[in-house]
């Protein structure tokens, strides 16, 4: 069996069982990377500690825009205790960045896949 000659700047389109178009779905998954990048970049999330003596803001890609320290734990004089909080707060921003991205990703994904994450 001898396979067909293409036409000069004719595209082999390779189809899966089923009618699935491979290259579709590629231009389908380019897109929702693009989508997801864009929602990375404008995602900002708030945390804090202490009670809101420590807080952080971080972007989706897990950027830290803004730290905030509450003077008065400066003058305490405690920089163990200081850095304790700041840990907390950007482990608990980081936490929900994550939260807000498989959040995302998982309404982008189809139904039934969405909880794979």
């Amino acid at each position: 069996m001898r396979a067909k000659a293409r036409a000069p700047g004719e595209v082999n389109i390779m189809k899966f069982p089923g009618g699935l178009n491979i290259q579709q779905m590629m231009k389908q998954a380019q897109q929702m990377q693009e989508q997801m990048s864009r929602e990375m970049d404008e995602l900002r999330v708030d945390a804090s500690a202490g009670g809101g003596v420590v807080n952080v803001t971080m972007k989706g890609d897990h950027e830290v825009i803004s730290l905030k320290v509450d003077p008065e734990l400066v003058k305490e004089n405690d920089v163990e205790m200081l850095q304790d909080m700041i840990i907390a707060a950007v482990n608990e921003a980081n936490r929900k960045v994550n939260e807000a991205m498989k959040s995302k990703l998982g309404s982008m994904l189809p139904p039934g896949l969405g909880n794979l994450f």
